[in-house]
């Protein structure tokens, strides 16, 4: 590397360290080198802003505070305490890892890339933020704040999330991460992003890097980085069945483990297809489901969700077994009868806990 690079990258990295000295966000598991928490926290960090992390990470440390309480729970419980915060794969994962790391490790976290990265659901910057935040490892952290800020202090025009771009970034991070403090260079270009050089409306002024940035010297800071357009979000119409017994009770079914919001539980029922009424769908799902037939009757309420690559219409109706034949794990993991005041014991997603919150 040249002198003069070699100062721009001292300057940069300096910067950043001095400014995150003054500007760090009050984060609890800044507050921790415990492997552990660190990692439940990046785990929970990824597709979930820090506001809706916290409480999240407080009241799941509260219930599992060691890997040995996590890998001795069940996958439920973890579900349980994990509702609301979508992306329930996450959840799966750092339980299953738990498990591996209780029983490979002796209850450890692995301090090495190969190790980390072995594990369910740990990749590339799951791994980085470990081994640098709680063994202070000098290894990069790219996130999507860095990423962005990156883009711009480098002027880089081409499209942020395509691989060459990303290799690109990835080199120049692992030459500005520090010896010394490599995590407070870390954390603070994270918090820069999430703060000062946000998606929209930098506030370049406020920026340590100001003096530095290329995007800010060609005026390009409103427009970079760029990122491919996304389509418009299709739009799923579904059903579930509101299916009570003679005991007030009602049936619940238990998703499959693998897919999304695998092991949740849910009502019965079903996408509704192109030639199909939602009520033709709701008696066909459950059908499918538990092997059982159903009279769909009056609609309950409708909610509509957004996950990441689509969108849903949840249609709830009340619906009456027909026949005596017993309802059967046809389609399901699982299926339960459950009194109204039972179903709060249950990990819903957050759709059908509208739909509960309905009836």
């Amino acid at each position: 590397m040249k002198t003069m690079d070699m100062n721009v990258t001292v300057s940069i990295t300096e910067s950043i360290i001095n400014w995150y000295s003054n500007h760090q966000r009050d984060l609890p598991w800044r507050k921790t080198r415990n492997p552990y928490f660190i990692w439940v926290s990046e785990v929970m960090l990824q597709q979930t802003q820090v506001e809706t992390v916290i409480p999240y990470y407080k009241r799941f440390l509260s219930r599992f505070p060691t890997i040995e309480a996590i890998s001795r729970a069940s996958l439920q419980e973890v579900l349980k305490v994990w509702e609301n915060m979508g992306y329930y794969s996450r959840a799966h994962n750092l339980y299953m890892a738990a498990k591996i790391i209780s029983e490979q490790y002796d209850g450890k976290i692995p301090n090495t890339m190969e190790a980390l990265q072995s594990l369910p659901g740990v990749g590339n910057y799951t791994s980085s933020a470990v081994l640098c935040f709680a063994f202070g490892q000098q290894v990069p952290t790219m996130d999507g704040n860095v990423r962005r800020v990156l883009c711009r202090l480098y002027g880089i025009k081409a499209l942020m999330d395509q691989t060459s771009t990303r290799k690109r970034l990835l080199d120049i991070a692992k030459k500005l991460v520090p010896e010394k403090k490599p995590a407070h260079f870390n954390q603070g270009l994270m918090d820069l992003g999430a703060t000062i050089c946000t998606p929209r409306k930098p506030s370049c002024n406020l920026c340590p890097l100001n003096n530095h940035c290329q995007a800010l010297k060609l005026g390009l800071q409103d427009t970079l980085p760029k990122r491919a357009k996304r389509g418009p979000l299709p739009r799923k119409q579904m059903t579930a069945g509101i299916i009570t017994d003679a005991q007030r009770r009602l049936l619940i079914v238990q998703r499959p483990m693998k897919g999304l919001l695998g092991g949740l539980w849910k009502f019965p029922g079903g996408e509704r297809k192109p030639d199909e009424t939602l009520k033709e769908a709701l008696k066909r799902a459950v059908r499918q489901e538990l092997g059982i037939r159903i009279r769909v009757r009056d609609g309950i309420t409708s909610v509509n969700h957004t996950y990441t690559h689509f969108r849903i219409t949840l249609h709830a109706f009340r619906c009456v077994r027909q026949g005596g034949a017993e309802p059967m794990a046809v389609g399901c993991a699982r299926w339960k009868w459950v009194k109204p005041r039972g179903l709060r014991n249950f990990p819903f997603s957050k759709a059908d806990r509208k739909i509960i919150k309905a009836i």
